[in-house]
């Protein structure tokens, strides 16, 4: 087929991607801000806005799959599309990380612990910061971009160590607590398995640009140019 249409299916593909990844990155945001502000009907509506997400992965994946079977891209638009249907899943399970968020927050009918509701909330606000600026990063194939916000994966890894480990220490002191930390600790866990997912999409976008795919920390000096 004509260069031209795989091009505008390709723009197509990144429209989609954009406005999937902005579902994810909404659904982020309302579950700790639900968890923050205890609000069951904004945690009930990020669990019911998930089959959307799930829709819309489904449909991007189907998308993506015909593109490759139909044109036969090659070289850096192949590897786009393997990228792009990569990241189908990792937005996915980002929103299955918000969505467990919310049941939690449902289930525990809030949790009435603030300074770490605050470290959980201050953790989703910065992983659904990341979570942006890597989809922005993925769609201009910006490689220096993707590499910085590899490095600030260690930042919500040191902030979960932290809440694991002042956790450890409330609960010593306040035995009959054990059932809300662990609910706390299953949240922060959650918003450490999504920075991961983010660094997975950071990845996809070097791999764009390089070909190759494995750790890319610390960045190689020929990305940090």
């Amino acid at each position: 087929m004509p260069r031209k249409s795989l091009d505008q299916q390709i723009h197509l593909i990144r429209d989609d991607l954009l406005l999937l990844g902005s579902m994810v990155e909404t659904a982020l945001e309302e579950s700790v801000t639900a968890l923050k502000e205890f609000d069951p009907k904004r945690s009930q509506t990020v669990i019911e806005n998930d089959m959307q997400i799930n829709e819309k992965r489904f449909e991007l994946e189907w998308q993506i799959m015909a593109v490759i079977a139909i044109q036969s891209p090659v070289l850096t638009d192949l590897r786009f599309l393997a990228s792009a249907l990569n990241l189908c899943t990792e937005l996915e399970r980002i929103g299955d990380y918000a969505k467990s968020i919310s049941r939690i927050s449902l289930m525990s009918d809030g949790v009435g612990i603030p300074r770490f509701l605050n470290v959980i909330y201050d953790m989703g606000v910065k992983t659904s910061d990341m979570l942006h600026r890597s989809m922005t990063a993925f769609i201009h194939l910006n490689t220096p971009s993707a590499a910085r916000i590899i490095s600030d994966d260690d930042m919500i890894d040191t902030m979960y160590s932290g809440l694991y480990s002042d956790l450890m220490v409330y609960v010593s002191r306040n035995p009959n607590q054990v059932e809300c930390a662990n609910r706390l600790l299953w949240m922060g866990h959650n918003l450490e398995r999504a920075a991961d997912r983010v660094t997975n999409i950071c990845e996809r976008t070097i791999y764009i640009e390089t070909g190759e795919l494995g750790d890319t920390t610390p960045p190689s000096p020929r990305l940090q140019k």
